[in-house]
Parts: structure tokens; C-alpha cells; sequence
């Protein structure tokens, strides 16, 4: 009986010493941290997201993408995150503040997700108009001052088609780096799924990383990348015949060798594939926090570094 005693104080011990390092010393370090903000009280990060995020956040939970993607730019003393452009710093605390539930994760079957929102296909000026494919007619199309505005804008095409038309704003062919330009579709509203002309490539394809190109690689991992090996995600997703006139909410596979929409029919997103989308478009750890700066960058002869 003497040596019960020792015994159960010394299991006490260890999980008390656990809980006090493992809950409460992080939550006094890191559990009261607010936005970031500048000298004038402005340029606040993080903001939380849509309504559309939130829930698209339960999407991305409850069909286990956790387990093949990670949500977290390790430094570059801890991996190679950094020279893959999955972010220009690390990742820091502060990134996840808003959200209730974190999905870090370990596993990296695919990708790192923590700036995919920043991955955008906004192109550089200067580049040559994207042509139609054999056969394609164009379909109207709004010509976009913005990225806002150009990401609000969709265009309906029949299925099949390639989505052409004029823009007063040339086509680009480069994509630039992760954190090099805000995201093309707004968190805060609906992307759209049809890409308009800035969001597609020669062959009639969206982009990566634009709301379009999310939708085809939900609905068809191997539309996008040959390599694939993802699950596609075909029922969150409907495909119904047409009635009048195309949906604007339509995924457009012109182009696309293996997948072929039959004429008369059509593939929409449900709710939840438009608020997944929406969460993933989300997802951006750009903006510099003072705690995790960004990584010199060795300068060019004559020039100086950057930072």
C-alpha cells in the first residue's frame, strides 16, 4: 500500500506536467494574439473569411482532404516549402487565428494548400489573345477593368466549346510565382466557374488555381494533371440536361481530350463544392507578418537583395 502512493502521485505528475506544457504555457504564449495591423491602425491581417469558406472548411473536413494536404509553409531550415513556392515565409500562429479548427496536417500525398488562394492564373500584360479551339464558336463576354471585376464576370458556352472572345486587356501566358498577386475570385462571393478570357489558356483550359480550374479538378483530377492521383469528387456535382440556355455555374472542359460533356447536358456544382471552392480560394498566407519575414533572396550582380 506504501508504494500506491509514489505510484499515483507520479501518474499524476506526468499528466499534469503535460497539460500545463501541451495546453496551458501555448495558450498563454499564443492564445491571446490579435490581426496584425500597421502604425495607422490599417492593413489588417488576418480578416475572417465568407460565410461560403466557413462552411467550405466543413466540406474540405468531411471528405478527408486533411489527410493528403498539409496547411502549413514549414521555414526553410525544416524543408524545401519555400523553394517549391508553396509560400514566400513560414507560416506563423497568427495565420490561423480565425479559424475554430486548424488543418494542418503531416501528410503531403499532394500538395501544400496554405497559400493555393494566392496561386493565381491573373496574367502579365503584353501576351499574345488566346485563339479558339478547331471548330469553337466564341461566346460573349465582358471585357474586366479589375481582377475583382474580371473574376465577377462569367461566360456561358456550350459544352465542349472553347470560350473565346475580344478583351480590351491582353491575354497573359505566365503565371506568377505564390504570393505575387492577390487572388483572381473574391472569398466573399461565388466564384465563378465559366472562366472568362483572362482565365484561359491557348487550348481553351482555365488556368491553375483559378475558381474554374478548382471545379475541374474536383470534378476530374486527371482533366488537370495527368499524374493525378486524387479522388475525384464527381458527387458534389450534378450533370443535367440543359433547359434554354447554359448555366452560368457550367464547367467548361474545352479542350479537354478525355472529358467530354454529350450535347444537350451539362455539369454543375452543388452548394458545397461552391463553398469548398470558395474556402480553397481562401486560403492565403502572403501578407508579411513581423514574427515570420520572408527569406532574403540571393540579389543579382548590381542589385541589391530582396527581402
Amino acid at each position: 500500500m506504501k508504494g500506491l502512493q509514489p505510484l499515483f502521485l507520479g501518474i499524476f505528475g506526468i499528466f499534469a506536467f503535460s497539460w500545463l506544457g501541451l495546453t496551458v504555457v501555448p495558450n498563454l504564449q499564443i492564445g491571446s494574439l490579435n490581426p496584425q495591423t500597421d502604425d495607422e491602425g490599417g492593413d489588417v491581417y488576418p480578416s475572417p473569411v465568407s460565410g461560403m469558406a466557413v462552411r467550405g472548411a466543413q466540406v474540405y473536413a468531411a471528405n478527408g482532404c486533411v489527410y493528403c494536404h498539409s496547411q502549413q509553409v514549414r521555414p526553410d531550415y525544416g524543408g524545401s516549402d519555400l523553394e517549391r513556392k508553396w509560400g514566400d515565409r513560414r507560416s506563423a500562429p497568427r495565420d490561423y487565428i480565425f479559424e475554430p479548427i486548424v488543418f494542418l496536417g503531416k501528410m503531403r500525398t499532394g500538395p501544400d494548400l496554405a497559400n493555393v488562394g494566392h496561386r493565381p492564373a491573373l496574367q502579365e500584360q503584353g501576351a499574345a489573345t488566346p485563339t479558339p479551339a478547331p471548330g469553337a464558336s466564341p461566346a460573349p463576354a465582358t471585357a474586366a477593368a479589375t481582377p475583382a471585376a474580371s473574376a465577377s464576370s462569367s461566360l456561358g458556352t456550350s459544352p465542349g466549346a472553347a470560350v473565346t472572345a475580344a478583351s480590351s486587356s491582353p491575354a497573359p501566358s505566365v503565371l506568377p510565382a505564390a504570393g505575387d498577386q492577390p487572388a483572381a475570385n473574391l472569398a466573399t462571393s461565388a466564384p465563378s466557374l465559366v472562366a472568362n478570357v483572362k482565365e484561359l489558356t491557348a487550348g481553351g483550359q482555365p488556368l491553375p488555381y483559378t475558381a474554374a480550374w478548382h471545379h475541374r479538378h474536383l470534378y476530374s483530377p486527371r482533366s488537370v494533371s495527368d499524374d493525378s492521383i486524387m479522388p475525384a469528387y464527381r458527387f458534389l456535382y450534378q450533370k443535367r440536361h440543359i433547359s434554354g440556355i447554359v448555366s452560368a455555374d457550367a464547367i467548361n472542359f474545352a479542350g479537354d481530350r478525355d472529358e467530354k460533356v454529350e450535347a444537350g447536358w451539362e455539369i454543375v456544382p452543388s452548394y458545397d463544392a461552391k463553398c469548398l471552392v470558395a474556402y480553397l480560394m481562401s486560403r492565403d498566407q502572403a501578407h508579411q507578418l513581423k514574427e515570420a519575414k520572408s527569406p532574403v533572396i540571393a540579389a543579382a550582380p548590381g542589385k541589391e537583395a530582396q527581402k
